[in-house]
């Protein structure tokens, strides 16, 4: 009897907490509230992490930029997605070879990752096709939330970016870590007052501590849940010179099942805060491309979506309301 009454009281005290998470968890104030983030400055509309893709997704109205950062041989902290840059300029050297001056242009044409079979074709105008430094994005948008995904476990490359944060008074409306959950406690522990990603590692975690009932009472340090639509995945399979193995399909229905929870959304938007006092936790989905996905995703409870075609969001938003 005794142990079917701990069982009971467990449960629901678990239930309990876990739709009213702030009766033992201080609310996270974060300061800015986004639905529309360009994934790359928005790599399907425009030269991916340049200052034109950039300029061009603030005036059609992004409320979020998304870039990756790498480090030059010079000690520069490059905007770039890829560390070699074979994909991008035609070049087999990687960036941390090569001085800031030295870099290639990217190439007229470029494959958009997650549009399997399309590319961004543009001009020959080779400003448009410069790597910007990331100083360069804080100096032109102050006031405007980014996204960094630190690409490579560099201690060097994490302190540089942490010092430009803190240079350019960024803490607040700057969001960074990686899939990597060695190189995400690395920025904790340089930044601890910059707005942190979840790990892959921890969305695992995540998933086990909501399943047992442990979520409630566990303290999280990280700020914004970024994570895929399954659909996304099966998308970039897709390609012919893809090998979609079974195991691949099963992982990413399992995902499906366990983490597409509203129920999960909802506790973590009831933890946090933004400064306008509505009740969030960031959640957000990347990077999906297509009306029936930014749908699913506001539908599942997201506070946001990633996209590589900042026009088609922004219309999307325009014809739906999402609270």
């Amino acid at each position: 009897m005794l142990l079917y009454a701990i069982i009971g009281s467990y449960v629901i005290t678990s239930v309990i907490l876990f739709k009213y998470p702030t009766l033992i968890h201080k609310k996270k104030r974060i300061k800015f509230t986004c639905h529309h983030i360009s994934h790359r400055g928005g790599a399907g509309e425009n030269y991916e992490n340049t200052m034109y893709a950039f300029k061009r997704a603030v005036a059609i109205g992004t409320e979020m930029l998304e870039l990756d950062c790498h480090l030059t041989r010079d000690g520069e902290v490059v905007v770039s997605h890829d560390q070699n840059l074979l994909r991008s300029t035609g070049t087999n050297k990687n960036i941390s070879e090569l001085n800031y001056k030295d870099l290639p242009l990217l190439k007229q044409r470029l494959p958009i990752d997650f549009d399997p079979e399309k590319e961004f074709v543009g001009s020959d105008n080779v400003e448009e096709r410069r790597f910007p430094l990331l100083r360069d994005v804080f100096e032109a948008f102050p006031g405007m939330p980014i996204n960094i995904d630190i690409k490579i476990n560099d201690d060097q490359l994490i302190t540089k970016v942490s010092e430009l944060i803190k240079q350019y008074h960024r803490e607040d409306y700057t969001v960074w870590g990686n899939f990597s959950d060695e190189i995400t406690k690395k920025c904790y522990r340089t930044n601890p007052n910059v707005n942190l990603l979840f790990s892959m590692q921890r969305v695992t975690l995540l998933i086990i501590l909501m399943y047992t009932g442990l979520l409630p009472f566990i303290s999280l340090r990280e700020t914004h849940l970024e994570i895929f639509l399954p659909s996304i995945y099966l998308r970039r399979k897709g390609r012919p010179s893809s090998t979609f193995l079974p195991l691949e399909k099963l992982v990413v229905r399992s995902i499906n099942i366990l983490l597409m929870r509203p129920c999960l959304f909802n506790h973590l938007r009831a933890r946090g805060i933004h400064g306008n006092n509505t009740t969030y936790h960031w959640v957000y989905f990347w990077v999906l491309n297509e009306e029936e996905e930014f749908k699913r995703a506001f539908d599942l409870g997201a506070t946001g979506v990633m996209t590589d075609y900042p026009t088609r969001l922004k219309l999307f938003l325009q014809n739906n309301v999402h609270e």
